[in-house]
């Protein structure tokens, strides 16, 4: 442990939008300049290219004059994931202030990192999720899983990017090189969106990060993995961070760096007003041990049930991008009403061939026949394809990962929700949701955009059985199996339709 031991910082040095001038230097300064300057107004923008991902979060950093929040399921030590870790380190060095907030799961085997960032003055660094087994090193996974197994189940799956509390990023992207165009040759890229949120809407995803960092659930690095100690400390971490800019793909990820901060992303702002924009989370306490999980959410005023409240206020259309579509028999229900009373309903998700997790697809797959019948439009991601924003390093490999989604082309949503039981009652999840018809009307072109016969089949119901159509709608090939689909895969997703898991997938 440091010497600072448990340190707290007060949550009242933490902006949240509006305590400073919009004139100072930094970050709030870069901000007044965008279009959406003006006092009644705030600032949004989608960001589905890979670069600009990482643009925006390393820019922010860089610009940021008093705090740097991140809160994360993964973080990966990749290239990607090494690079951001310097831009954080590299903040706390000009005084900085810095909290990481990161899901346990994938803490082992990064101790001394931790405990190296944990150590930095400016910087402090908490656990969500951990358990003491971690002291006993490599022996306390399987300790765990032993003797406290549920908290393996039960993950904060929240992703946040917050600088200075005037500019947040919200959405679906973890932070590792499969998730910033860095996959490569043969391994797979994700294909994935981010909610940049500028202005003082941004204020509410301060309030969710604080709201956790409080938690009894998040915990000090330092107590969690007490028995990792930082070899060489910051300085040796401070080396083995800069060697990464030596990396292959990280020049095409840094080189756009050198320009004005932020420029980027100026072009791409919509101006909507601060009410426009409403960020949303589960409480923490939902990641709590026991069966009520999912009714204590909703009580609480869970994500599920806001999402939920949103699709069923739905007029004409209703676009829905989900990774892991699994709608169980409320989802079910819920779709089939809205189609009863005439909303289009169209899914986006991905193929056996390209889903990461077979295991979900088994559990979506006993649902399409029910959702084509009812008139849902279903479309599965080809692993495939010539797209220009699936790597920078030319990987073949593609996954979906975007969670989104458009209702009547005014609201539309972006976060780390999927539509699934695992985010609606295990995991906690956020997002935001944007009323504006230019937004809406963004998130319902990346549906079309991924929904396109060149990247997805159409799944239809045809002569009895579902087929797969490769091209539009008057092509005349239509494959009678899970397309390119390896008989494992077909056989796992198989066994999983018929097992009673559809709670934990």
């Amino acid at each position: 442990m440091n010497a600072r031991g448990s340190r707290q910082m007060p949550l009242s040095e933490n902006p949240t939008g509006g305590t400073f001038s919009p004139l100072e230097h930094g970050l709030r300064a870069e901000l007044a300049r965008f279009p959406a300057g003006q006092a009644q107004h705030d600032a949004v923008a989608l960001v589905s290219d890979a670069a600009a991902a990482f643009a925006v979060r390393a820019d922010s950093a860089r610009s940021a004059r008093r705090s740097l929040d991140v809160q994360y399921y993964m973080w990966r030590g990749d290239v990607t994931g090494r690079l951001l870790a310097q831009e954080a380190l590299r903040a706390a060095d000009r005084g900085v202030s810095v909290r990481l907030l990161l899901d346990d799961v994938y803490a082992p085997g990064r101790e001394r990192m931790l405990a190296a960032l944990d150590g930095h003055p400016h910087i402090q660094v908490r656990l969500f999720n951990g358990t003491r087994w971690r002291m006993f090193g490599r022996l306390g996974f399987p300790l765990e899983l032993a003797f406290g197994g549920w908290h393996l189940n039960r993950r904060m799956h929240n992703k946040a990017w917050i600088a200075d509390g005037c500019l947040a990023v919200v959405g679906g992207r973890n932070l590792g090189d499969e998730y910033f165009g860095l996959g490569a040759a043969g391994t797979v890229s994700f294909r994935d969106l981010d909610l940049v949120i500028a202005g003082r809407a941004a204020a509410q995803a301060i309030v969710v990060f604080n709201r956790y960092w409080a938690s009894p659930l998040a915990r000090p690095a330092a107590e969690v993995a007490a028995t990792a100690e930082s070899q060489g400390g910051l300085p040796a971490l401070q080396r083995a961070l800069a060697d990464a800019q030596t990396l292959p793909g990280a020049q095409a990820l840094l080189a756009p760096l050198s320009r004005q901060p932020l420029e980027h992303i100026r072009q791409a702002l919509t101006p909507v007003h601060t009410d426009a924009v409403q960020v949303v989370a589960d409480p923490p306490e939902k990641a709590k041990r026991g069966l009520g999980a999912r009714k204590r959410a909703r009580a609480a005023g869970g994500i599920a049930a806001e999402i939920a409240d949103a699709l069923r206020l739905a007029q004409r259309e209703v676009l829905l991008i989900s990774p892991y579509f699994v709608p169980g028999r409320a989802g079910l229900a819920l779709l089939r009403d809205l189609r009863a009373r005439g909303v289009r309903v169209a899914v986006v998700t991905n193929s056996l061939a390209a889903t990461d997790v077979v295991a979900v697809h088994g559990g979506y797959a006993k649902y399409r026949r029910a959702l084509l019948e009812a008139g849902v439009e279903l479309f599965e991601l080809k692993p495939r394809s010539r797209d220009e924003h699936a790597s920078l390093l030319g990987s073949r490999g593609a996954a979906l990962h975007t969670k989104a989604f458009a209702v009547d082309g005014v609201r539309a949503f972006v976060g780390s929700f999927n539509l699934d039981p695992r985010s609606a009652a295990l995991n906690t999840e956020m997002g935001a949701f944007v009323q504006h018809e230019a937004v809406a009307r963004d998130v319902a072109a990346e549906h079309a955009r991924l929904a396109d016969a060149a990247l997805s089949w159409q799944v239809v119901w045809q002569d009895a059985a579902l087929h797969w159509r490769d091209g539009d709608a008057d092509a005349k090939v239509m494959l009678r199996q899970e397309p390119f689909a390896g008989w494992w895969r077909r056989a796992l997703a198989w066994v999983v339709r018929r097992l009673p898991l559809e709670e934990q997938l």
